[in-house]
């Protein structure tokens, strides 16, 4: 076989998958433009809610502060809008490559991630970050008034949703993994104070050094790992169930023949 047929396959995977990242990376753009001149202020605003709520001024200390968290907020927003165009590129990508069977189960896992994403950050806007925020302003006591900064609430914010969002994947990934016959229920149960030390750790490092926001991450994500270990149960027991079912079947033909 030459040289060319057998590189011409890559090189025209490489070509296709170029072709993908420019088309997601241009709707981000155009997106993230769009989130800037239309809604940009109204999501800061959205952000703030809970610290305005607790009537704590949001103050910015460089001239370019409020003009980066807005473009930061732009992007993030932008991305958002696009994930559907970009999930359909990287789709169509891979599609090729996967049986009817997978491609019949990613219609259904990509829907239910999206929603489970949704939940996290919804979760966490309405209980989580409302419950830290009061905590490690107001726990000191006395008459200190304090003060935010745009920059670093907006990271701290970020550093809240995105990771729980995330978080909240792990029932379907767990299942998944479950599916494929790469983990085992006893797997997870054996590595359990493993997985706990895990949680905390990367808790730590998403949130910083307090330990009140640690544990008001970490509490949930380790809840989210039980509900994986259930999850992966049921699925064990429902599969068990169809398999009983299936033998009298098998029997019955067995015993005609």
């Amino acid at each position: 076989m030459p040289v060319s047929e057998r590189i011409m396959p890559l090189a025209g995977h490489f070509h296709e998958l170029r072709k993908v990242m420019l088309v997601s990376g241009l709707v981000t753009l155009a997106a993230s433009m769009a989130v800037y001149v239309l809604w940009a202020d109204m999501l800061f605003l959205f952000l703030t809610r809970v610290v305005q709520n607790l009537e704590v001024p949001v103050i910015a200390t460089r001239v370019t502060e409020l003009f980066m968290a807005k473009i930061k907020i732009s992007l993030l927003g932008g991305f958002v809008m696009a994930f559907p165009v970009i999930l359909w590129q990287f789709w169509s990508f891979f599609a090729p490559a996967l049986s009817k069977r997978e491609r019949r189960w990613t219609y259904i896992l990509i829907p239910v991630s999206i929603i489970l994403f949704c939940l996290g950050i919804t979760f966490t806007y309405l209980t989580v970050f409302p419950l830290t925020i009061k905590f490690l302003l107001f726990a000191v006591g006395g008459h200190y008034m304090p003060m935010l900064t745009v920059k670093e609430y907006l990271s701290f914010t970020l550093s809240f949703f995105i990771p729980m969002g995330l978080a909240f994947q792990l029932p379907l990934v767990v299942l998944v993994l479950g599916k494929m016959r790469i983990i085992e229920v006893e797997f997870l149960v054996q590595i359990r104070k493993y997985a706990i030390l895990l949680i905390v750790i990367l808790a730590a490092v998403l949130t910083g050094p307090d330990i009140v926001s640690q544990l008001m991450m970490a509490g949930p994500v380790y809840l989210l790992y039980e509900i994986s270990v259930g999850v992966l149960k049921l699925s064990r027991f429902l599969a068990y169930r169809k398999e009983r079912k299936a033998k009298p079947e098998v029997s019955e033909i067995s015993c005609s023949n």
